[in-house]
């Protein structure tokens, strides 16, 4: 085919897009053709390093005095199918049409706008690195290469959709991660068929164990030093191009308790923050529906004192406590939505209005009780504790609520129950949900809700399958250090 051909046929198949760019030019003393987009290429390193020194080639061009004469990042690629060129061009490379060659010369000279590695604002800290992934996948694969300095870890890469081709990598380390686990990973990334992934949450429901269960099963992170520490006790890790959140599997439970700074600061002080999610987790999911199953059926358990104040706070209000708490809920959540959505100064303008005037305002007008919008204020509060699951939990307390008002404490155990059932049935990737703690796997409590210091955690976790159980090996200055030598030496003495 000749140039104005290729050139025809290339604009036909691209339906005439203002930013395909045609460049006519020389190389090797024959008329050629450069097919590019503008906004996706550098044209200054087209120009110098590719252009101008293929119209300084005299002769027939091979492909061994291309890569002579050409200076780009990475090799030329040449080929003869133009669906494969165009589908490169789409990508953001340049491809080169010489007339009377039926080749297409493929060069790489990418560039686009990136933003710059900054703190993630869903996972700010106090202590500890603050850098977060960003929308590019190659910066973000480097930002875990510069962590794991090691011929270990493993990138591959594949691409997912039809329309948008996404670069997706699974990475994990090739002799700590189990080889059934990167195998189920790959063999379920390689069943999606979609038109296009903008997100790394477009592939959860496809890979995930249970997609129909309110409780998550892949990890979702923004900070390559946790990824890096998921990696290091043999999870595998999924980044999509495009998105600043990385997917890590297995996923359990126990996760959505912990926190990065948790291993920069005491251990100590971590055990009682810990407990205190726990606890916060427990008010924000049982809180309500206990108000409302004493408030409607067990009022004799409280106190007289405290039910007296009860009785005259929701005195004269016109609705029943079922209908005040599940109402107290909903616009908790009709806010909370509304100021994510808002801009950022309105939004937080919006959450005092809605949370002081408008609280304020129909509790004076008799409309709802003051113990009511307390109680969902202190369950709305205790759920960002836990801020993974935030979702999760405000469905699940509106379902107690509902069983609360049924049948009392006693819907609630049977919910409780139900529950629980349902989180120990659970798998993610092969470990199950609720471990350590169901099953009980003694040497995976040492990162518990009671956490030990970090030298004590000699193994891996038994919860996620690996190949290499220990990360930590005590030589004699250590065990002498820690205090351990004289022990285990008095007890091979006894």
């Amino acid at each position: 085919m000749h140039i104005k051909e290729i050139k025809e046929q290339i604009k036909k198949d691209f339906g005439e897009s203002s930013d395909l760019t045609f460049c006519p030019a020389e190389a090797g003393g024959r008329q050629a053709l450069y097919v590019t987009f503008d906004a996706l290429t550098d044209k200054e390193l087209l120009e110098n390093n590719v252009m101008r020194p293929l119209s300084l080639l005299k002769g027939e061009l091979t492909k061994e005095n291309i890569h002579e004469k050409v200076f780009t990042t990475s090799p030329v690629k040449i080929t003869a199918d133009l669906t494969e060129a165009e589908d490169l061009v789409a990508e953001g490379a340049t491809a080169l049409f010489i007339e009377g060659d039926d080749h297409f010369y493929i060069f790489s000279v990418k560039k686009w706008e990136r933003r710059s590695v900054s703190e993630p604002p869903t996972s700010s800290v106090l202590k500890g690195p603050r850098e977060g992934f960003t929308e590019d996948i190659q910066i973000n694969t480097s930002l875990l290469r510069r962590r794991l300095k090691t011929k270990s870890l493993v990138i591959s890469e594949r691409e997912i959709g039809k329309y948008s081709k996404t670069k997706v990598c699974v990475c994990y380390l090739s002799d700590v991660a189990a080889k059934k686990t990167v195998d189920l990973v790959n063999e379920r990334l390689s069943h999606i068929e979609i038109d296009g992934v903008v997100d790394s949450s477009y592939l959860t429901k496809f890979i995930e164990d249970a997609p129909s269960s309110l409780f998550p099963q892949v990890g979702s992170l923004e900070k390559p030093d946790v990824v890096t520490a998921k990696l290091l006790e043999g999870r595998v890790a999924i980044l999509v191009d495009g998105s600043p959140i990385a997917l890590t599997v297995p996923h359990i439970l126990i996760e959505s308790f912990q926190d990065s700074q948790d291993y920069f600061k005491r251990n100590t002080r971590v055990t009682v923050t810990r407990f205190l999610r726990l606890f916060a987790a427990v008010i924000a999911l049982f809180l309500p529906a206990v108000f409302v199953a004493v408030q409607e059926f067990q009022y004799q358990i409280l106190p007289l004192k405290f039910l007296i104040t009860i009785i005259n706070s929701t005195n004269g209000t016109p609705l029943s406590p079922t209908l005040e708490m599940v109402l107290v809920l909903l616009i908790f959540d009709i806010l909370n939505e509304a100021s994510v959505r808002m801009p950022r100064y309105v939004g937080m303008a919006l959450s005092v209005v809605g949370a002081i005037v408008l609280g304020e305002t129909a509790v004076s007008a008799g409309l709802l009780s003051s113990p009511a919008v307390l109680v969902t204020a202190l369950s709305s509060i205790g759920l960002y504790l836990v801020p993974d699951d935030v979702g999760t939990y405000s469905i699940l307390r509106l379902l107690f609520v509902a069983t609360a008002a049924l049948m009392g404490l006693l819907g609630i155990i049977l919910a409780v129950v139900i529950l629980c059932g349902h989180l120990v049935t659970l798998q993610s990737f092969g470990s199950n949900y609720t471990s350590p703690y169901a099953p009980l796997l003694v040497s995976d409590l040492k990162d518990g809700f009671v956490k030990l210091e970090l030298y004590d955690m000699e193994n891996r976790p038994e919860s996620i399958d690996n190949q290499n159980p220990v990360r930590i090996r005590k030589d004699d200055f250590m065990l002498e250090a820690l205090g351990e030598k004289e022990e285990s030496d008095e007890n091979g003495r006894q």
